[in-house]
């Protein structure tokens, strides 16, 4: 099993609409940087667990845990024109984006903040804490994993 953090902005899609589905599955889409994509394409397999963070919002933070539950698949949306995530480049003999299916794990009570993410010594190599890192589906090793489980004050 890996570990990822997976950021999105909490009023497009946050912990709360997996919380307020828990038996449903939700397409992780919309993804259009290629270095995530490949993620989503390549390494994210079913089992793995997700980080939610979320970002530009009052709080911003990781919100709960989410589980991978379907692998990479083409994004949908790529070929819809009336999407905003069209690209009118890909075709579905060769896409160029691709989606993961999400489940609801957990919610946490308080939401763990950047600023004590970024506090924590021994979380430096996780890209949220580096400066100008701006992936929005990023690698958590199972030491960092452990350790912002612990700072949350919860278990999984």
């Amino acid at each position: 099993m890996n570990y990822w953090l997976f950021k999105s902005e909490p009023d497009v899609f946050g912990i709360d609409h997996l919380a307020d589905r828990p038996n449903q599955t939700e397409p992780w889409d919309g993804v259009r940087n290629y270095q995530a994509r490949n993620f989503l394409r390549d390494d994210i397999k079913t089992g793995d667990l997700v980080l939610f963070y979320h970002s530009s919002c009052k709080q911003v933070g990781i919100a709960g845990v989410a589980e991978v539950v379907r692998e990479g698949y083409p994004d949908a949306l790529q070929f819809n024109p009336e999407s905003k995530y069209f690209d009118p480049k890909s075709n579905p003999d060769a896409p160029r984006w691709f989606s993961v299916d999400v489940k609801f794990r957990k919610k946490f009570k308080q939401v763990l903040s950047l600023q004590a993410i970024k506090a924590n010594p021994d979380i430096t190599e996780l890209g949220i804490v580096k400066k100008g890192h701006r992936l929005s589906i990023m690698p958590v090793t199972p030491h960092e994993w452990s350790l912002l489980l612990a700072m949350t004050g919860e278990a999984l």
